[in-house]
């Protein structure tokens, strides 16, 4: 629709009796791209705020500033929203370790985008703060020893830690639903062989 030009270029300078045809030709097409343009935009944004300031404006690229000027999202209010949520962050078991660390990881990386950026010896401690209790014996380990984890090792530790509680978890369930009545049986075995000599 050629509708491009009012947004990608400056406005023409109005051509007089004196400008080429080309000069004309330029405005022209760029005063009726700007003329759609607004037409669109206009047509489109909710109602509420038809009959505003907005409707004044007669450039399409003046429009969306002013729209952008007047919606834009309060940083602050991301930053406090990113850092809450970071914050209270758990890991509960129901998806794997990694994916939750890869999640955390990611908020991190929408606040750093917002120029707020916490060291990785922060993180590592933050996710291991948020892990739960069955990590304690994992959590104590990391407390004694005098190294300190990348964010890529505390991964590889805990996908490992989390293998381990599982095999443990399915062996404890086989454990306990073997059979019960082995003992009975030898007894009563025992006492029909005693019964029949």
């Amino acid at each position: 629709m050629d509708i491009d030009p009012t947004l990608r270029e400056e406005q023409p300078a109005p051509f007089t009796a004196e400008s080429t045809l080309d000069v004309k030709r330029d405005f022209e097409r760029w005063d009726r791209s700007n003329r759609t343009s607004l037409m669109i935009m206009k047509h489109n944004i909710p109602k509420a705020f038809k009959g505003t300031e907005f409707e004044e404006i007669t450039q399409a690229k003046g429009f969306l500033d002013e729209i952008e000027k007047h919606f834009a999202k309060n940083d602050k209010v991301k930053m406090t929203s990113l850092l809450t949520s970071l914050m209270s962050m758990k890991y509960k078991g129901q998806e794997n370790v990694r994916e939750y660390i890869m999640e955390m990881f990611h908020t991190t990386s929408r606040l750093k985008a917002l120029k707020i950026e916490l060291f990785e010896e922060l993180f590592v401690l933050m996710i291991l703060v948020s892990l739960p209790v069955q990590f304690y014996h994992f959590k104590i380990s990391y407390n004694c020893q005098k190294e300190k984890w990348s964010l890529n090792v505390l991964i590889y530790h805990c996908v490992q830690e989390e293998e381990m509680l599982k095999r443990d978890k399915s062996e404890s369930a086989h454990l306990g639903n073997a059979p019960k009545h082995k003992g009975k049986k030898r007894k009563y075995q025992n006492e029909t062989t005693k019964g029949q000599a």
